[in-house]
């Protein structure tokens, strides 16, 4: 099942983004850990698929969030370092969108550091072909990865997401404070757009927001949480009170599959 995380614009409080996560409810134990599953998802190449059915499901969403008159908000999804590597991402993405209607600006893909490991040529041209379609790109976790800065400023990335590591005690540890300044500082030079990750209270929002951080996502803000309950927090938001939602379909046959493969792998 896909569960959403708001995201907030800290200058305006407004809620700008949801990002989609993956969870696994697996009969008789419950919500799953993504800790525990997607690892094994990636090890096993099952990601490929569920990455898939993920995307698209995300999309549909979004696609009934519009129709419902929610407007102004982003979904993003997140790419694992397996579907990139395995060739026909651009497609893929291109396929989803087609197939949903979502219009890319509205999808914003995030990627790890660690992609740009690879084959830079690769990335660039993998990433490049993304950018084509009109989606807009994000790195994630950034800050904890091993990527070359000299590889991030070639990136065609629109957003820099600050891993929580950098949060957590960014109150009380001048290291962390320091850390997250030359972020923003380094963002604002690329002209990257930046959003922290695990704030978990009004005083790391504050503090956040006095240096100049864009965007936020955590505890604090909200959990990530099923579609009918993002629905309340857009309610909440002054949005369209009547979204027709309705729920959506099941996993595909291939996800299905995928699933049931990882039940018998954990």
């Amino acid at each position: 099942v896909l569960h959403y995380q708001p995201q907030y614009d800290l200058a305006s409080g407004r809620l700008v983004g949801v990002e989609a996560l993956l969870r696994w409810d697996r009969p008789g134990h419950g919500l799953v850990p993504p800790s525990r599953f997607i690892p094994i998802l990636e090890e096993t190449r099952l990601i490929v698929p569920v990455g898939e059915w993920v995307l698209k499901t995300a999309c549909e969403t979004m696609c009934r969030w519009q129709g419902a008159g929610y407007t102004g908000i982003r979904m993003a999804v997140n790419l694992s370092a397996v579907q990139f590597r395995q060739g026909g991402l651009p497609e893929m993405v291109d396929r989803v969108l087609r197939q949903t209607g979502l219009e890319p600006g509205l999808l914003e893909l995030e990627i790890t550091e660690s992609i740009a490991m690879f084959n830079e040529r690769e990335v660039m041209g993998t990433l490049s072909a993304l950018k084509a379609l009109g989606v807009l790109l994000a790195i994630d976790d950034f800050g904890t990865g091993y990527s070359s800065l000299g590889y991030i400023k070639h990136f065609p990335v629109d957003k820099l997401k600050i891993d929580r590591t950098f949060i957590k005690d960014i109150i009380r540890d001048h290291g962390d404070v320091a850390i997250v300044r030359a972020i923003l500082a380094m963002a604002a030079s690329l002209r990257f757009d930046v959003i922290a990750e695990g704030v978990e209270s009004a005083e790391q929002a504050a503090l956040l927001r006095g240096y100049g951080c864009q965007g936020a996502q955590g505890f604090h803000f909200g959990r990530p949480v099923p579609e009918t309950r993002l629905l309340d927090t857009l309610r909440a938001e002054g949005r369209r009170a009547d979204t027709g939602m309705h729920k959506g379909g099941g996993l595909d046959e291939a996800t299905a599959r995928a699933m049931s493969a990882l039940a018998d792998a954990v």
